[in-house]
């Protein structure tokens, strides 16, 4: 693939955006949810394959095993908004899905999600990764898919990230925004990132608690063992290994699935620029994020 197909960012409603994401805008916004479809929201790079996998073994994969070793997991758990050339639209392969809650996933800020989601009550799982891990991976995400911006020097892409210049706009806004939806929407599961690595299988019997299933003790291990980083990184269904636009040559759709791995980035005074920016914007104190974790505790 060449870098020709990188898409260019501009300012769409108020948030960055590119024309993969926009192009399909009328059909996205007109999209019939259904009261049972569970929508998988994150933004970039925040875990959104590992909780797709987790709903999809959840639901599916006691009756379906198969499924999961020939189906890829964006077939299962299609994109929403995406709409890039060559292959079909997010709402195409909704619309074709027979599988029945839906696992839809999608990168919206809370205020581009279709209305029809709440006019339906659907149930919506949001998962949060910290501002640090999340601008790294995404880093490093942008330099091996050809259908993202251009993301120049590390140094250049933390500032873009600060600005809020990012596919999906800013983190900063799209966390507080999904939090704040949390206060009012009864059907929204807000998660975070640092607490499915801390303890996978607290943070299952919660989504279990959420959708309303209650699988054996000993499938909850199956999944809690199927959805290790290592094994869905080895898993072509899950890794995204076939598809055209990702050059795993550069780097790995699912690269290292840590919590600090941005200290092997960041300078001193990066770190301590971007903690006085993080300040200025993350006002709201119920909302908290951890950028480490003590795994010898796990």
């Amino acid at each position: 693939m060449d870098s020709s197909f990188r898409a260019e960012l501009f300012d769409f409603h108020g948030v960055s955006m590119t024309r993969y994401f926009t192009d399909n805008w009328d059909n996205v916004q007109n999209f019939q949810a259904r009261p049972d479809d569970i929508l998988i929201a994150t933004y970039p790079k925040a875990g959104t394959t590992w909780v797709s996998c987790i709903l999809d073994l959840l639901h599916f994969g006691q009756t379906s095993s198969e499924r999961q070793t020939s189906i890829s997991i964006y077939d299962r758990v299609p994109f929403l908004e995406m709409s890039v050339p060559s292959v079909p639209k997010g709402t195409e392969l909704l619309d074709k899905l027979v599988t029945s809650p839906r696992l839809i996933k999608t990168h919206f800020p809370v205020q581009f999600v279709p209305k029809s989601f709440w006019e339906q009550n659907c149930r919506i799982v949001y998962l949060a990764r910290n501002a640090k891990d999340s601008v790294v991976s995404y880093f490093h995400f942008d330099r091996m898919n050809m259908a993202e911006p251009e993301p120049g020097k590390w140094s250049s892409f933390l500032q873009r990230f600060m600005q809020g210049k990012m596919v999906f706009g800013s983190w900063y806004d799209h966390v507080n925004g999904w939090w704040k939806k949390k206060q009012t929407y009864s059907k929204l599961h807000y998660m975070f990132y640092e607490d499915l690595i801390e303890d996978t299988g607290r943070e299952l019997e919660k989504i279990c608690s959420f959708v309303g299933l209650s699988p054996s003790d000993e499938y909850k291990k199956s999944i809690i063992d199927t959805v290790q980083f290592d094994n869905m990184k080895n898993n072509k269904m899950a890794n995204h290994s076939t598809i055209s636009v990702m050059d795993f040559k550069i780097s790995h759709f699912m690269r290292k699935g840590k919590v600090g791995d941005w200290k092997n980035h960041f300078t001193v005074n990066q770190n301590e620029h971007f903690d006085e920016d993080y300040k200025r914007k993350m006002t709201d104190p119920t909302l908290e994020f951890r950028t480490e974790i003590d795994i010898s505790a796990i």
